[in-house]
């Protein structure tokens, strides 16, 4: 796989006798944006620590950056860039030392690393907060902040573990804003999430994974045509005749159907056909909504709705 940034065949992790990764098989071509979607425990941040070159693999292969990370770990580890699931910044140290102590791990010119620390801060902007102690910044400048840091080494390829957990709708789609100005730039990207929308927002493609295995891998668009509907008819009833019968109409014409404790889920081609075929059959629902099917239903239908401890 000579044009593979990342390449993995039959990827295995293990834990003593708990496997977290389960013979995966992917490929990250370069100036993409690749994501692991999947619920808590699915094996994506064993994945990716195997990809950061920090965290031996079990069985199987893995090639980085065309190169073996139990042979090459340390040469690669100067050639990435991690943002990990957690900050783990100096938040003793003003938001510039940040920066500076970190880019002198590459044994960075001086000058050179100045230069790159005023244009980290612009554009992720920090640089009226440059001197401020990283302690007391907001969620969303820390997040920044440790993306400017892993960006210091003009990285080849940029690792982001959950980059916007924990943050507002407004910190999340800032950060967005600049995760795809890099993307634009041409840096490759990998990340993890567990947020739909962000998956949709970011990657050019991405694996669906569930109890460590890869259950699904397209495009969110080719995703959501291989395993959705083109609509999703959402009905709500005042009582369980209501649902019931609706439910058996349903079944009857051939579409899927999924009960929810406040609704019913109807997965049909034609939204508003099935919505005629109700009113049709006397059933008057308190409320009927007719959506595009997206990448949670997605998710939902490959992972299930029950929580894994």
């Amino acid at each position: 796989m000579p044009d593979a940034l990342v390449a993995a065949e039959g990827l295995t992790k293990q834990f003593g006798p708990f496997e977290a990764v389960r013979g995966i098989d992917f490929r990250v071509e370069r100036g993409e944006a690749f994501g692991f979607l999947g619920p808590n425990g699915a094996g994506k941040s064993s994945t990716m620590r195997m990809i950061a070159c920090v965290s031996p693999i079990t069985g199987g292969s893995l090639r980085v950056l065309g190169q073996d990370p139990a042979t090459h770990g340390s040469e690669l580890r100067g050639r990435l860039g991690v943002v990990p699931q957690e900050d783990n910044l100096d938040t003793e140290l003003s938001v510039w030392d940040n920066l500076i102590v970190y880019g002198r791990y590459f044994d960075l010119p001086r000058a050179l690393l100045r230069e790159r620390a005023e244009e980290l801060l612009e554009f992720m902007q920090l640089t009226e907060r440059r001197n401020d102690r990283v302690d007391p910044l907001s969620g969303g400048m820390k997040r920044r902040l440790t993306i400017a840091r892993a960006l210091i080494n003009e990285p080849e390829l940029l690792l982001l573990d959950e980059p916007t957990t924990g943050l507002d709708p407004q910190a999340r789609h800032l950060l967005w804003e600049r995760l795809y100005r890099l993307k634009s730039a041409g840096v490759t990207l990998i990340l993890t999430t567990h947020y739909m929308d962000e998956a949709e927002q970011l990657c050019d493609r991405l694996v669906i994974m569930d109890r460590g295995q890869i259950v699904g891998e397209g495009s969110p668009r080719q995703l959501i045509g291989e395993y959705c509907t083109r609509d999703v008819v959402e009905l709500r009833f005042a009582g369980i005749d209501g649902l019931e019968r609706a439910q058996k109409m349903a079944y009857d014409r051939g579409e899927r159907v999924e009960v929810l404790p406040d609704r019913l889920l109807v997965y049909s081609d034609d939204g508003e056909a099935t919505t005629e075929a109700l009113a049709h059959h006397g059933l008057e629902p308190l409320s009927v909504l007719v959506r595009r099917s997206t990448l949670e239903d997605v998710f939902l239908t490959l992972t299930g709705r029950t929580l894994e401890d």
